[in-house]
This record gives C-alpha cells, structure tokens and sequence, in this order.
C-alpha cells in the first residue's frame, strides 16, 4: 500500500435522485447512472491501492420511497453484478454484503448470495455493499448477539466489551473506515457506520454521485492525506 493512503474508504452516494430531476430524468435514469458510477470508482480504488472499499447503496430508511423506485434499485444488484461477475473475478475483487440481507426480495438475495460465493477466495480489493443497512440496526443486532454470547458462556458475570460487541457487527473484520465521502452537499452521516465512523475523517462533495469520478476520489484522498499529516505535526 502507498504510505499514507487510507486502507478503509467508505463512501454515501448520494445525490441519484436529484442528478435526474436536474435533467428532466426519471429517479431510475438517476440511480442507473449512479450504478455506471460505481464501475468507475471501484476501478479508481483499484487504482489508487484502497484496501477495502464500503458503498452505501441502500438504507433501511430508503423503504420509505415510493415502490417503483424501491423495485428498481432491488433490480440493480441483478443488472450490475450480471454484467460485471467477470471483471470482479479478472481482477479479484472480493464482495460482500452488509446489513438485513434476508429481508431484500428473493430474487435480490439469491444474486447476493450468489456473487459472494463466487468471489469469496478473491485476494483483491474488498468491495463491501451495504444494503439493507442502518447504524442503529446494526448496533441493535449486535447487542443481541453479544448479549446472547455471554448468556451462553460458562463463565458468570462476563463482562460485554467493544471487542466481544465489534465482531457481531455487520462489517465484522472489517478495519473501521479510515475516510468517509459523503457526495451531493449534504453533510451528515445518516445512520451509517456509526461505531465503525467514531474516529473516521469526513470528507463532503457538492458533486452528485452520479458525476462522481476517480479524480474526485483522488480529491478526497489527498485531503485525507494532507489532514493526518497535521495531526501527526501536533
């Protein structure tokens, strides 16, 4: 890895729906784009030597949106890693899939489950896509995992610590994100990675997701770089 790059970058792409409105579009041309997006900055990460790269894709709040946007984006996993399984393969990209998985459609699950299987021995970068995901749900979930840990244990009296409640988490071994990109203009967190960000650097875009380039990843991590180097100055 080059000195100084953040091995873990997460990043909230946001801005699909607006992209379209912008144009005229429909919220689905937006989200398409937004997908075609995806292809480059995964190609960029690749590029730049990031380690592990986490895509906020969908939230458990995005239910809340009308049904049709909601089919097309449960589509999208279909459509992309279809298209995509083999340069994922080509150039071992390892994919994983965090939050409620089992309660996205069938037809989504099986395509998740699916690409997982298939690129689980890959040694590259690690692409982790979140769907289904929320930070107070995954902070739930794993309470109740941790809990039902020391329950189980021998030992009386057990003690629930970060480490025993860190593994239950829907990221599970992977390393806290060391950079979060937010794009669109907005500059909130919006129930992402919420323990997994506590000490993350931020780092916010007025570009929509969808205009959303290497260079701009580049952007971020030069900042990143430029940011640490002045903490370490003291």
């Amino acid at each position: 890895m080059i000195e100084g790059m953040p091995k873990h970058v997460a990043i909230m792409m946001d801005g699909n729906g607006r992209w379209a409105a912008e144009r005229g579009l429909s919220r689905s041309k937006g989200h398409y784009k937004g997908m075609l997006a995806v292809k480059e900055v995964i190609q960029g990460a690749m590029d730049l030597g990031i380690k592990h790269l986490t895509l906020y894709a969908f939230s458990t709040e995005n239910w809340t949106r009308p049904k049709e946007e909601v089919d097309y984006i449960m589509s999208l996993p279909l459509i992309f890693f279809k298209s995509e399984i083999a340069n994922l393969m080509k150039n071992r990209i390892k994919v994983r899939f965090i939050g409620d998985i089992a309660a996205l459609p069938e037809k989504t699950q099986r395509v998740i489950e699916e690409t997982m299987r298939k690129t689980e021995l890959n040694t590259g970068l690690n692409l982790n896509v979140a769907m289904n995901y929320g930070g107070r749900a995954d902070i739930v979930q794993a309470v109740r995992k941790t809990i039902s840990d020391a329950q189980s244990s021998s030992e009386k009296g057990i003690a629930i610590e970060f480490a025993g409640l860190q593994k239950h988490l829907w990221t599970g071994k992977i390393p806290d994100a060391d950079l979060l990109i937010r794009t669109s203009g907005e500059k909130r967190i919006s129930n992402f990675l919420l323990l997994q960000a506590a000490e993350t650097e931020l780092w916010f875009t007025d570009t929509y997701w969808p205009d959303f380039k290497k260079a701009h990843l580049s952007e971020a991590i030069v900042a990143y770089k430029e940011r640490k180097l002045r903490h370490q100055q003291g």
